[in-house]
């Protein structure tokens, strides 16, 4: 946001945008491992030719888990698990296709349904603190610019964005350890139920290996970011 500085530094070039570049980097490369590993395997057919929708359902019976609905959404990659609907959402390139892909991203679902149902407490967590990083994610920065125009880098209105801005970081953390749950529960069933078989249960991993690398890289470019404010605006006093 701010490539040049001054208040105390000189002027130039901000040293600490370079914090945000690599950010940016690491977010496009995980994007862009996940899209490849998801289009490599979604060209092979798993054994058993069940569907992501079909693994779904099996995977949440073998579970005792019965009131939760699998529904298909629009959009690619855009699968999600909705604690408050109790629905597991698909998107087309994984409700209707059997392939170790789709089935792979399908029981990662799953295991936020699964997560749900016995009470993980991350998973509890992270729901709890939506609101909260909602409100923190969209008055950061205005608070930021606002202080900035009004009192200065030092004031407090500043150090008010700053920890809000700290909330979207200590999200992008929680989701860490769900996320990386949910994913070794999908492959821990996939291979009891038989869903998968052989050499099929690796490649899922991958597949949703490559997928964790995208929460990772969030958390990553969010601390990146706190850094940078806290380097340019945290801890300065009012001239």
């Amino acid at each position: 946001m701010y490539g040049y500085y001054g208040m105390g530094y000189g002027y130039g070039l901000d040293p600490t945008i370079f914090l945000v570049l690599i950010g940016a980097a690491l977010s496009m490369w995980a994007s862009a491992r996940v899209q490849s590993t998801f289009q490599k395997y979604s060209r092979v057919r798993s054994m058993t030719g069940m569907t992501g929708a079909e693994a779904a359902r099996r995977l949440l019976n073998s579970q005792g888990i019965f009131d939760v609905t699998i529904q298909p959404v629009k959009g690619q990659l855009t699968d999600h698990y909705d604690p408050r609907t109790k629905t597991v959402n698909l998107s087309e390139a994984v409700y209707g296709s059997a392939s170790v892909a789709a089935v792979g991203v399908a029981a990662h679902e799953c295991g936020h349904a699964m997560q749900d149902n016995q009470g993980y407490v991350p998973l509890r967590m992270r729901a709890a603190f939506v609101p909260v990083v909602n409100f923190g994610s969209t008055l950061s920065w205005p608070l930021i610019i606002i202080g900035l125009l009004v009192g200065g880098a030092g004031s407090t209105i500043v150090n008010i964005g700053i920890w809000m801005f700290v909330l979207v970081v200590l999200f992008q953390l929680i989701t860490l350890p769900v996320e990386f749950n949910a994913s070794a529960r999908a492959v821990r069933l996939l291979d009891q139920v038989g869903i998968l078989r052989g050499d099929e249960v690796g490649q899922t991993r991958k597949v949703l290996g490559a997928a964790a690398l995208t929460y990772v890289a969030a958390a990553a470019t969010s601390i990146l970011q706190l850094l940078r404010l806290v380097i340019l605006f945290g801890g300065r006093r009012r001239d």
